[in-house]
């Protein structure tokens, strides 16, 4: 990047074309600007911009909002305005984006395109999607694409943009997931006398490989990082190679009011302070407080001092505080305007007594996205297992696993959505449902749950959760160069 006075010293020669013919001087001129700063550039690689690029933290509410269109068949950007609390029609574009984010991705599978001539078709006919409209009248196995809602109380229907069915799911076959309210699925079945749909075989849409996503729609930035030219990206993969000392510690469930917490991050502070190669990152996620922040929560200014002591922690560590970042992230259950996702960083009043100490701390949004190199990381703090257990209609399936963490893992990635809930059970602030989306898939997914430690790699994707640090001393170090997840525990 240019410099101030190198950026003046351009906009000013360009200041004396007077005509649309160039002379040489000026032009020439203009050239060694040029030169001057790139050779500044290569003179002092690890200048600010340097970092910048191997290491930039997104706010949720600053990513930018797609929206695609199934007639032109391509996304546009929303220029607009997006105020937080969104009107009516708002919460219906939700459901709308959320249903053509997936179906644009299924309508290019293979096994669901419009059938050719010698098409495969699976064991009971053509694959191909059926509008529910079309529905009416029509006799034989279909294949339906559509929102699980509860448009009556005990009466489970599927909707897509054409219609809503209604569908008996009792002797469904599933895959791998958790099959609750507002999930999109892809249905088989067939038409009953009564007008249900007897669902036979039931699945989330299926994925798309990251690159074939990129390469169909290059040149949108839906991860909010910045649009990287093929030799910015070529030239950041072959550094990304090799910073392989680079490593995040990644801790949920900080309680700032425990002192047995305070005395482990210490410990954690103390070991990482004294090896070779200090971690470029450190990640506290909440909750921040043992208690919940709720109309009876009067322990804010306490809190207050609580973030200050860390601060005094972190400082008294001279080589972490030079050559580390601090990244801090809320819980579900931290200071805030409310309970809705996603969730604004922490109020300034609870961190300006740490950031006297650590100025250079980063404090942003639940969730947030990190962009490392070519990478792309997002994390997000909730306790995602507990409620998605809850809120499931069918029970899963044990066929391929076992494991609940891979069922939740398999739901967010087949979904592209960190929070596939129910509005009723979790809140998301209708216009910002997009700041939740996982389109493009990411290369790695941090879940922050206070349930059971564990790491788990999916269709190329890593996921983990690094456990509750108040709870049992666990947390994860993360490599992101060859995306090594090692769990630890003190």
């Amino acid at each position: 990047m240019l410099s101030t006075t190198l950026l003046n010293s351009f906009l000013m020669s360009f200041t004396i074309f007077h005509s649309s013919i160039l002379d040489r001087e000026p032009v020439h001129k203009v050239v060694s600007l040029l030169l001057e700063a790139d050779a500044a550039v290569e003179e002092n690689p690890s200048s600010s911009s340097s970092s910048a690029s191997a290491l930039r933290v997104i706010d949720t509410f600053i990513v930018p909002k797609f929206r695609y269109d199934p007639v032109k068949k391509f996304f546009h950007e929303h220029t607009g305005r997006l105020p937080i609390h969104g009107d009516a029609s708002a919460k219906a574009t939700l459901y709308k984006d959320r249903f053509l984010l997936l179906f644009q991705r299924v309508s290019r599978d293979p096994r669901f395109s419009t059938l050719a001539f010698d098409a495969s078709s699976s064991d009971y006919g053509s694959c191909e999607i059926s509008p529910i409209q079309s529905l009416v009248g029509r006799v034989g196995r279909r294949w339906i694409m559509g929102v699980i809602s509860q448009l009556e109380d005990g009466h489970f229907y599927l909707e897509d943009l054409t219609a809503a069915v209604e569908v008996n799911l009792s002797s469904a076959k599933i895959t791998t997931g958790f099959f609750l309210e507002n999930t999109i699925v892809l249905a088989e079945g067939e038409m009953q006398l009564d007008g249900v749909f007897q669902v036979r075989t039931c699945g989330f849409p299926p994925l798309e490989d990251r690159e074939k996503s990129m390469a169909f729609f290059s040149g949108l930035d839906f991860f909010g990082g910045g649009i990287l030219t093929k030799e910015e990206t070529l030239r950041l993969a072959e550094l990304e190679k090799n910073a392989v000392n680079d490593m995040f510690v990644i801790l949920s469930d900080v309680w700032l009011d425990n002192e047995e917490t305070l005395g482990n991050l210490e410990t954690i502070l103390n070991g990482y302070e004294n090896v070779e190669v200090v971690p470029s990152l450190f990640v506290f996620m909440g909750n921040f407080c043992s208690q919940p922040f709720n109309l009876s929560f009067k322990s804010i200014s306490s809190l207050r001092v609580q973030f200050g002591k860390l601060g005094q922690m972190i400082a008294s560590h001279q080589r972490l505080k030079e050559h580390s970042r601090f990244l801090f992230i809320p819980g579900p259950d931290d200071v805030g305007p409310s309970t809705a996702l996603p969730r604004c960083t922490l109020p300034k009043y609870l961190t300006e007594e740490f950031q006297k100490y650590v100025p250079n701390a980063i404090f942003s949004s639940n969730p947030c996205r990190i962009k490392f190199y070519t990478q792309d990381i997002v994390l997000f703090r909730h306790d995602m297992l507990y409620r998605m257990r809850r809120s499931c209609l069918i029970p899963p399936s044990m066929e391929e696993t076992s494991d609940p963490f891979e069922h939740l893992v398999a739901t967010i990635i087949h979904q592209s959505h960190l929070c596939p809930l129910p509005l009723t059970v979790q809140p998301i602030i209708w216009n910002y449902d997009h700041g939740l989306h996982l389109y493009p898939t990411p290369h790695t997914i941090v879940l922050g749950d206070k349930s059971e430690q564990k790491a788990f790699r999916y269709t190329g994707v890593t996921c983990f959760n690094p456990g509750s640090f108040s709870n049992d001393g666990t947390f994860v170090a993360y490599r992101p160069c060859n995306q090594e997840v090692e769990l630890s525990a003190l």
